[in-house]
């Protein structure tokens, strides 16, 4: 039966809603606190307003390159949504009442039965030929985060534009919500969501050479970090000389008290485990597994601006493809070096993924990388993918025949070294954010003792040095924290930039 409430729009003069804003992946906010039960039906409600009215059909029908959809998909699939949920506290609940809020517009929903990467999610919503896709998750925010990713028809984040128009629609209709009897799921399908499963394994499996992967006599450690990536990645891998080992594979919704990102200061566990077993590498997904990390030979992190050159130089040296790379504000020289000399045009984006998926739909892109970890690649859905990416990765060591530490050195010899490392500085917005604007305006003629020679503003602030060093000051836009990245010739100068740009902030 369908019910209409009225928990989601206020109905006194000077009843206070909490805003619902979408950042760089969705609308992200405290459990309890701006992330309840009535702020998720409000932008439930507002998502599906949008997919019905003046929105709609420009959403529904926008091209994609890439776009394998079945012609003859029926009206019942353009009328469904898909909806996913990763492992974090009440996720598979606040999955429950968005499928409840999509069927009380009248909508056809397919809700996975248990928490999956938010990539399949994206992939389903393409293989159906859906109308679009919501994944309850916060990615890889602190535990007491939840959030609410859309998914757009071509398989990948909701467009700028298309966030920025559910915004506008948040409290514009009363919440049309279609409550199930207890313990049941609205609408799941288990028959498609399981074919798209299977179709999402072959893809994945059929992109590296996944026989060669297994035969390779090494071992390797996985590590989850409790999120939705569990024994995906194992699960490739079984049946041949490699031994893969996954740690953190279990549900924890408080991430072994670590924030679900796969960056040095969370990985601990994963460095260990490899240093203990003498591992070749270990490979890191994050909470809801669309983004990857790694961990050398040496036990050491390896940041994102050695692996995207790594993976980027594995594509198009063994691989032979070609296309245009996305770098992202933080992302590396190195990156642009590489695809200079491979004669790859480059484009630069604002930080956000969804920037790159904007360009994969437009352009012929080979690669699209974000400084966190977050990769898409030709020839597969525009969107992040953790799962892939991770045997990306692995498939260039093992094609180089070397270890990750020596695959690094080399790419120094050629490329040039530089070093890269962030800090985030828990704050206020509101601080953060008058920080950079006062950077931006009013931007020092030097800093650590290394003069500034240029400012750009695409995302944050960022000074550029003489030597293509640089340091970039930049506001999440998923949770209150100020980012500060570094980008150096050495090690000694990346930290410095760092310490200097700490003092600035506080």
């Amino acid at each position: 039966m369908r019910e209409f409430h009225s928990d989601g729009v206020a109905t006194r003069a000077g009843d206070t809603l909490p805003p619902i804003r979408f950042g760089t992946d969705g609308w992200r906010a405290r459990i309890a606190h701006d992330f309840t039960f009535a702020s998720l039906e409000r932008a439930a409600q507002a998502y599906a307003t949008f997919l019905k009215h003046e929105h709609a059909e420009a959403f529904a029908n926008r091209p994609s390159p890439n776009d394998t959809t079945n012609s003859s998909i029926t009206d019942k699939q353009k009328q469904c949504v898909v909806v996913g949920y990763d492992r974090r506290f009440l996720s598979e609940e606040f999955a429950r009442r968005t499928s409840e809020v999509l069927r009380g517009n009248d909508f056809n929903v397919l809700l996975f039965s248990e928490d999956v990467p938010t990539q399949l999610v994206s992939w389903a919503v393409r293989e159906l030929g859906a109308r679009g896709g919501i994944c309850i998750t916060a990615s890889h925010n602190p535990p007491q985060f939840n959030g609410f990713k859309i998914k757009a028809p071509w398989g990948g984040s909701a467009a700028p534009e298309t966030t920025a128009a559910i915004e506008t629609l948040v409290d514009a209709e009363p919440v049309r919500r279609a409550s199930s009897p207890s313990g049941t799921s609205p609408n799941t399908s288990t028959g498609e969501l399981s074919a798209c499963t299977e179709s999402y394994r072959r893809a994945v499996a059929a992109y590296v050479d996944i026989e060669r992967l297994r035969a390779t006599p090494s071992r390797i450690v996985i590590d989850s970090m409790h999120g939705s990536g569990g024994h995906w990645l194992e699960g490739f891998l079984r049946g041949g000389n490699i031994k893969a080992e996954t740690i953190r594979a279990n549900r924890d919704p408080l991430f072994g008290g670590v924030n679900p990102e796969p960056i040095d200061l969370n990985l601990g566990a994963l460095k260990n485990r490899v240093r203990e077993t003498n591992a070749l590498v270990g490979l890191a997904t994050d909470g809801d597994a669309d983004r990857l990390g790694a961990v050398n030979d040496a036990g050491e992190t390896m940041t994102m601006h050695e692996v995207v050159p790594l993976i980027l130089l594995h594509l198009a040296r063994n691989r032979g493809m070609t296309g245009g790379v996305v770098r992202t504000f933080s992302q590396s020289v190195l990156t642009r070096r590489i695809a200079a000399a491979h004669n790859l045009p480059l484009y630069d984006t604002p930080i956000g993924f969804k920037y790159i998926a904007e360009l994969m739909l437009r352009e012929d892109i080979l690669i699209g990388a974000e400084e966190s970890g977050g990769i898409g690649v030709r020839g597969h859905i525009p969107e992040r993918d953790g799962i892939l990416n991770s045997l990306l990765l692995l498939e260039a060591i093992v094609t180089a025949g070397k270890s990750p530490t020596q695959m690094v050195k080399e790419m120094h010899t050629e490329f040039g070294e530089f070093y890269f490392g962030r800090i985030d500085l828990h704050q206020e917005v509101s601080h953060g954010q008058a920080l950079v604007r006062r950077l931006a305006e009013h931007s020092p003629a030097n800093i650590g003792g290394y003069e500034v020679a240029d400012v750009l503003t695409t995302d944050g602030t960022k000074l550029l040095f003489a030597d293509e060093s640089w340091l970039l000051f930049r506001q999440s836009g998923t949770e209150p924290a100020l980012r500060i990245y570094a980008e150096a010739t050495s090690t000694h100068k990346m930290r410095e930039l760092l310490e200097a740009g700490r003092k600035l902030a506080t």
